[in-house]
This record gives C-alpha cells, sequence and structure tokens, in this order.
C-alpha cells in the first residue's frame, strides 16, 4: 500500500450521485482533500445498508465553514472545537470532521491538534474496520490492516486494545456491538482480554451512553452469542446488574420473526433481564431507560405471565383491552418466548397478531348515564363506572343498549345507588 492506498475500488452510488460527491468536490480541492471514513465504507465493502455519512478532511473547521456557505450549503457548528461541523444539503446532514491527532489522553476526553496526517488520524480511531477511507473516486485507503479484518469479519482494535479502552471505557460495550453486527466466531482474543482487564471502568460511564450502546447491541444479528460471552466473562452482569435470561432473548428474536413484528430494542431488553416487576424498575434506574422505556419493561414484567392462548380469546381480548396494543404485543411476545413453545405455534401467533385482527371498543357508558341514575360526582362514581366497565369486559364488549342498560343498573346497585 502507498500512503494508505489499496488496490481496492468502491463502486457506490452515493459517491457519484446526490448531495454527498457535491460536497467532496467542495472540500477536495485547492490544497485540501476530503474522504468518506468509518461506518459507511465498512457497510458498503460489506453489503449492508448505509445510513449516514461521515467525511474526514485536511482543512480546517473554518475554512470548511468558508467553503460549504459559499457553495450554499448550511453549516452547523455542532462540535466546532474539536473540529466538527455539521453539513447540511438537500436537508441531508454530513459531520465533516478535520483530521486530528491527539495530544494528551484523559479519558473520554482527549486535547487534540489539527493536521493534515491521514494515517495518524486512522490510527486514533478504535477498531480496523472503522478507519477505513475512501476517496470521490472510490479508491480505498487502508492504514491499519481493516481490509484483511472485514474480510474475515473480526473486530480488532487498533494498536494496543488496553490503550484505545483506557481513552474512553465505553468502547469496551463498542467492541461486543461491533462484533455482534459484523463479527463472526469467537471475539478477538486481544481485545477479549482487554475489555474483562478494564470491566471496572464501565462504572465511570453515565448511564444514557450505556443504555445507548447496549440498545444497538440487541439488535444485531448476532447478538444472542455475543451477549453469552459478555455473560461468561461477567461483563452483562456489570451493565444490567442482575441475572440475564439468555434462553429467552434468545426465542424473543424468533418469536418476533414468526410473528411478523419488528425487532424492537425495548422488547428484547425485557426478555433479557425483565421477568418481573422490580427486574424492569432496575433496569430503568441502571440505564436510565426513557420513560415509554420504562412503562413498557414495568409492563413487561407485570403481565406476561398472564397471556397464553389456553385461556381462549375472550381473555385475549379482555388484556388487549387493558394494556392496550403496544403493552399487549409486548407481554404476548415475552410470554410466548418463556413458553414451552416452538417459534411456529399458531396458537401462540395468533394472540401475539390479535391486534392485527380486533381492536378494543371504547366503553360506551359514560358519567352522564350513572349521574341520571341518581350518584353524585365523587368516589361513588368512579368506583360505578370500574364495576361496570369491568363487567361490561367480561360479558364480550356488548353494543347492545338494553345489555349496556342492565349493566348500569347493576353497578348503580352495587354503589347502593336508585335504577332508572
Amino acid at each position: 500500500m502507498n500512503g494508505g492506498r489499496t488496490d481496492r475500488k468502491l463502486d457506490a452510488a452515493w459517491l457519484r450521485e446526490g448531495p454527498l460527491p457535491r460536497l467532496l468536490a467542495v472540500l477536495d480541492r485547492d490544497g485540501e482533500e476530503a474522504r468518506v471514513i468509518g461506518g459507511a465504507v465498512r457497510n458498503a465493502l460489506l453489503g449492508e445498508p448505509v445510513h449516514e455519512y461521515d467525511v474526514a478532511t485536511t482543512a480546517v473547521p473554518e475554512e470548511v465553514v468558508r467553503r460549504v456557505t459559499a457553495a450554499g450549503f448550511k453549516a452547523v457548528p455542532t462540535g466546532i472545537a474539536h473540529g466538527t461541523v455539521t453539513v447540511v444539503i438537500d436537508r441531508h446532514p454530513f459531520e465533516v470532521t478535520t483530521l486530528r491527532l491527539d495530544v494528551e489522553t484523559y479519558g473520554r476526553y482527549a486535547k487534540v491538534e489539527f493536521g493534515r496526517d491521514w494515517a495518524g488520524d486512522a490510527h486514533r480511531r478504535d477498531f480496523t474496520i472503522n478507519a477505513l477511507s475512501v476517496t470521490a473516486d472510490g479508491s480505498i485507503h487502508d492504514y491499519t490492516n481493516g481490509l484483511a479484518d472485514l474480510a474475515a469479519r473480526r473486530v480488532r482494535f487498533i494498536g494496543e486494545a488496553k490503550t484505545r479502552i483506557a481513552e474512553d471505557y465505553l468502547r469496551i460495550l463498542r467492541f461486543f456491538r461491533f462484533h455482534a453486527a459484523y463479527g463472526l466466531g469467537d471475539p478477538d482474543r486481544d481485545g477479549l482480554s482487554a475489555c474483562v482487564e478494564g470491566r471496572a471502568g464501565l462504572d465511570q460511564l453515565s448511564r444514557e451512553r450505556v443504555r445507548m450502546e447496549m440498545m444497538k447491541l440487541l439488535l444485531a444479528a448476532r447478538a444472542t452469542p455475543t451477549l453469552a460471552v459478555m455473560g461468561e466473562v461477567g461483563l452483562l452482569l456489570r451493565v444490567l446488574g442482575g441475572v440475564p435470561y439468555l434462553a429467552t432473548f434468545e426465542m424473543m428474536s424468533k418469536v418476533e420473526a414468526a410473528a411478523g413484528i419488528a425487532p424492537d430494542a425495548a422488547r428484547r431488553l425485557g426478555a433479557l433481564g425483565a421477568a418481573t416487576p422490580e427486574d424492569a424498575e432496575r433496569l430503568w434506574q441502571r440505564l436510565r431507560l426513557t420513560n415509554a422505556e420504562h412503562a413498557r419493561l414495568a409492563a413487561m414484567g407485570a403481565h406476561w405471565r398472564n397471556l397464553s392462548p389456553v385461556q381462549g380469546e375472550q381473555a385475549a381480548r379482555a388484556a388487549l383491552y387493558r394494556l392496550k396494543p403496544e403493552h399487549y404485543v409486548d407481554c404476548a411476545l415475552l410470554a410466548w418466548a418463556r413458553a414451552q413453545a416452538s417459534a411456529h405455534d399458531e396458537a401462540w401467533r395468533a394472540l401475539v397478531t390479535l391486534p392485527q385482527r380486533w381492536t378494543a371498543p371504547v366503553f360506551p357508558l359514560k358519567a352522564a348515564d350513572f349521574m341520571a341514575r341518581g350518584i353524585e360526582k365523587g368516589p361513588a362514581l368512579g368506583a360505578a363506572m370500574r364495576a361496570a366497565e369491568e363487567v361490561w369486559i367480561e360479558r364480550g364488549f356488548s353494543s347492545d343498549q338494553s345489555a349496556l342498560r342492565a349493566i348500569a343498573d347493576a353497578a348503580l346497585r352495587s354503589a347502593g345507588g336508585r335504577s332508572a
């Protein structure tokens, strides 16, 4: 390789069409160079979807802003102190970062200087497969033997693994996340050993950063064997703070596919670690989950045991009505994943997919129906409405007016009121 340049070429439509080549044309001239780097190159070479494009350049941030503004693009100084400018072209954002060289490193943060050394910039990155870069003409540059690691589906730290990890302990989780997404076989031995040795550093990380990496890992193609390795070396218990249910997690991916339901990170986290409401609370605190994620895990921990095909369609409809569709599907899938049933069980599939066939009606009786019967506003009114709703659910969500009157009258008598 000459200056990292390889004999391989990347033939990608995004290098020829759309806003990206326009950005490269502005930055890659007049003494400056620009390349696409990192995930876009890695995924394109693997035939995986590319969702974002990061650009590296020798131009300093001020020059980047000057050039893109002159070209009519929007420049947003999202991280200009660290060399990053977000350039928006036709509503497509691109992160443009000036080549950097670490001068001092302390934990996650490093004192950097801008430079023009592509090899030096590549060697400050985390993994070899993330340090590949490509020029506008498709020429691939590899300074860290990333192409060989990519061909072997091996996730390997650049340089000494312990050093890379000490720079940012989140790289422990990133190592496993990238292995789950792109690796084959066992994790790189040196990398795994360094992760175990540096495991105490995980306690220094913000819970939000840990959550972000874990949620991505849970959706990766080879999440189960990777989580198993993390469990074997004690890292998974350290992250989750409780016993992981790997068999349930693996089964969850199978039943999601069998039911035709898209994989979901929060649901898979519930399968991995939330067998009880207490588990849900622990994971909420441990990973600083969003309120919506917490509510979903709490519902899963509390209600999955109540769902089974043997209880019949009416019981399933009652559960769907009470839980609402999203929580119902989560709980039904978790119940299926924990049941002694195969991923091809039609009864379980019918239970999970009930929301696709039946929409829960709105409770037809209103407060006015009970107030007209002599119940005043207050606790008694609420109690009567709740009692009537339960009877309505048990009787199959009847819409018959005479049946509804009977339900209201029965609730009224139990509340000590008078009939209409």
